[in-house]
């Protein structure tokens, strides 16, 4: 306990004036039953919850579904299933937190996925302060926000491997957000939360059991991120109990179906084991300390998952059991009370209002974007990659055709997207027709438990048949592969529903149909995720990889019985990457090689013989300037010869896609994102996933061959967003052949008569 640090004299003090810190006791076990539920099934990740002043508490959570997305509010004192009270529609969302007392506003700020912009809201009447908004490219997993002793308000955004630290306050004529500065962290956080009286942040790890600490300072040196202890279970979720007594705080930290309670810094008092429902799932958590007639000593708040389809958001009564666990309870507690100086606010007129100003006159300590003397100049980050011009802080004006991230895209428009099918769709694969190269097929995955299986299409995106599948993640053609007397064309997933090998016969008419053998089994304990062909160059023998999230790769040679029933072997079992998770990958049959991506970090390349023994070689890397978490989707488009040709790369975070050479050492060539079509007919791409890409000449409209990919929201001409998936598809010609880069004379290196038959 914190206690054991005092010396002797203060110990017996603290002891006679707090009977609660006495010697510490075993952990206590308790089970208590869920109180309360949303009704419905709701896409569900993170929590907070609002002190009203005068109405009833609420209790907001996030909506991460695709026709629905953005965040909703409940009333915190109502019977279960809990009263709505609200719902925010603006695209998928996983995160919402309060802000309160911001020159007397109480605000609710959001981040949603599809467009990246940040939103604020007035509390409680929902009425969004539209000037507020402002756009963030990334992959956002986690949001807290906190109040400095001058009574400076800041919200922190968790990224991938970064925290983005904003400054909330009321400007010259509304609310506005103003980046203060990026904080690089050691790994993704999920979780996050303050403890108040001690001026710290603490963050969750992803799919991990660490919990972390770093310093909140006004400043814009970056604070150390530290490691404050290890939970012992991963950790899904956490929250602060603030207690009124100066320097005692808990800490609530969810590891799946319980919640350890922690006296702060990291003293375990207990663990509450959640029931009432079967096999439970809690994340995102958040705390009311108020007393409710309901709730007199409180409630917990989460995001909660569990059999029988329950899916949303759930409560705790803490009556009890605070007391049981030596929690000293505070229901007095207000969010808006915390005291502190303004007029102490380093935040100063010598700076412009846009940096702070430095102790002992050493000057001003300019926010991000800002720059000068006085921080009364704009800075963009890398001159807006000389395609536009610097506007305001890190915002840029661009050129023509080009956009995204500091200019630095390139704006491709596509030529159709497929019309809407299943719910959550992540991977594409391109079949080239063996009777006509316009009769060529796309086929997609939903993995989603509704409509789980695959789909096919023609080249302008008409739906043309369904077929079931137990959650196919990715998918990919293998041709030409001897079944039995037969040469057969075959569709192959890795399918989560029951972690198998998936594989179906593709009809030279384009039409899937089931093949015996078609389920093949893996390894026990394991969990598939993502796949990928391979054909061998050397011995002429098909193979599947197929991965889970631990980066642990199987390699299975394909083969078949006499009379055509498909069969599989176990021929290789390694790890690809660094051990973060994985997910898209590619191989390239001319060069034996597999390219990997590998989410949070990096694109790699291995030997894709059983027999390799090639280290893994790190093409291009999350923080490199060029590449963005979530490295996703992976697709090779051939040239005419071995080393020409191209790798494209999904960015999921800032939907973009790089493109490298496929030679050696495999350069890199451009970036773009796919807009929205001229026309409104086909919206842009968000939050991509999956990608394919042919150089093939697949008729007029894609004379240079073509590139399909995931689009997560697809958001329809009159505003609204479709609760069914789409996918993009984009002339290949558009993008190597665009204006901006005609003088790279890309597509030379790119076979329009590739067949992958011959």
């Amino acid at each position: 306990m914190g206690i054991k640090h005092l010396a002797c004299a203060a110990a017996v003090a603290a002891f006679a004036a707090h009977p609660w810190l006495a010697a510490a006791a075993a952990p206590i076990n308790l089970e208590l039953n869920i109180t309360a539920l949303t009704g419905g099934e709701i896409e569900s990740d993170w929590t907070n919850v609002f002190y009203s002043r005068e109405k009833s508490p609420l209790l907001l959570g996030n909506d991460g579904g695709a026709a629905t997305g953005g965040f909703r509010a409940w009333d915190l004192s109502s019977d279960s299933p809990l009263s709505e009270v609200k719902a925010v529609i603006t695209g998928r969302t996983k995160l919402v937190t309060t802000v309160y007392n911001v020159t007397g506003k109480d605000l609710a700020v959001t981040i949603a996925m599809p467009d990246s912009v940040i939103r604020v809201y007035e509390l409680p009447a929902f009425t969004e302060i539209e000037a507020a908004r402002t756009t963030k490219l990334g992959d956002w997993s986690a949001i807290c926000s906190w109040r400095s002793k001058s009574l400076n308000d800041y919200v922190f955004l968790f990224g991938k491997t970064l925290v983005v630290q904003y400054l909330v306050r009321q400007g010259k004529s509304s609310v506005e957000l103003v980046e203060v500065q990026s904080i690089p962290t050691p790994t993704e956080f999920s979780g996050c939360a303050v403890v108040q009286s001690q001026a710290k942040m603490i963050a969750t790890a992803d799919d991990d059991k660490d919990l972390y600490i770093f310093d909140l300072k006004e400043s814009t040196t970056a604070p150390e991120v530290t490691k404050l202890g290890e939970a012992s279970e991963d950790v899904t979720g956490v929250a602060v109990y603030a207690s009124n007594h100066t320097g005692l705080d808990y800490l609530f930290v969810a590891q799946e179906s319980s919640v350890g309670v922690y006296e702060y810094p990291f003293d375990l008092l207990g663990t509450i084991k959640l029931a009432g429902l079967e096999d439970i799932e809690v994340q995102g958590l958040s705390l009311y300390q108020r007393s409710t007639a309901k709730y007199p000593s409180g409630a917990l708040g989460f995001a909660v998952e569990a059999d029988n389809d329950v899916a949303g958001f759930g409560l705790l009564s803490l009556d009890g059991a605070l007391g049981e666990l030596g929690v000293s309870v505070n229901t007095a507690y207000d969010p808006r009370s915390q005291t502190g100086c303004r007029a102490r606010s380093n935040i100063c007129d010598a700076c412009s209002g846009n940096g702070y100003c430095q102790e002992n006159a050493l000057g001003c300590a300019c926010f991000a974007g800002f720059t000068g003397d006085k921080c009364d100049a704009f800075r963009c980050t890398d001159d807006c990659s000389a395609h536009g011009e610097c506007v305001g802080p890190d915002r840029c004006e661009c050129a023509s055709g080009w956009g995204g991230l500091h200019c630095s895209f390139l704006l491709v428009e596509p030529s159709y997207e497929t019309e809407q099918n299943g719910g959550d769709g992540d991977d594409p694969a391109i079949w080239i027709s063996p009777e006509s190269a316009d009769r060529s097929r796309i086929i997609t995955t939903t993995k989603s438990t509704v409509g789980a299986g695959l789909g096919v299409f023609d080249l302008a995106g008409k739906l043309l048949q369904t077929i079931p599948a137990a959650e196919p993640n990715n998918v990919d053609i293998i041709y030409n592969f001897q079944a039995g007397d037969r040469k057969v064309d075959l569709a192959f997933a890795a399918c989560r529903g029951d972690d198998t090998l998936c594989l179906f016969e593709m009809t030279s008419n384009g039409t899937l149909k089931e093949i015996p053998g078609g389920v093949q089994p893996v390894v026990p304990d394991y969990t598939v995720y993502g796949s990928c062909v391979y054909k061998s160059p050397k011995t002429g023998k098909q193979y599947l990889f197929v991965n889970e999230k631990s980066a642990r790769y199987l390699q299975y040679e394909l083969t078949a019985t006499p009379n055509g029933t498909l069969q599989t072997a176990l021929v290789r079992d390694f790890t690809g990457g660094s051990g973060g998770q994985v997910e898209g990958c590619v191989t390239d049959e001319d060069n034996g090689w597999i390219f990997l991506g590998e989410e949070p970090s990096a694109l790699w390349r291995y030997g894709a013989e059983p027999d390799s023994k090639e280290a893994g070689l790190r093409i291009a890397q999350v923080g490199d300037g060029r590449t963005y978490a979530d490295v996703e989707g992976v697709t090779l488009v051939y040239g005419a010869r071995p080393d020409q040709g191209y790798v494209i790369v999904s960015n999921q975070g800032v939907s973009a896609y790089n493109v490298y050479r496929r030679a050696e050492p495999h350069d890199y060539v451009t970036t773009f994102t796919i807009t929205g079509s001229a026309d409104g007919r086909v919206d842009a791409v968000s939050n991509t996933d999956g990608i394919a890409a042919v150089g093939t000449h697949l008729g007029r409209d894609f004379p240079h061959g073509l590139v399909v990919t995931h689009d997560d929201a697809n958001q329809l001409p009159d505003g609204s967003t479709g609760a069914e998936a789409s996918f993009k598809l984009v002339s290949l010609e558009k993008i190597l052949g665009a204006g901006a880069l005609k003088s790279l004379n890309l597509l030379d290196d790119v076979d329009a008569k590739w067949d992958p038959r011959s």
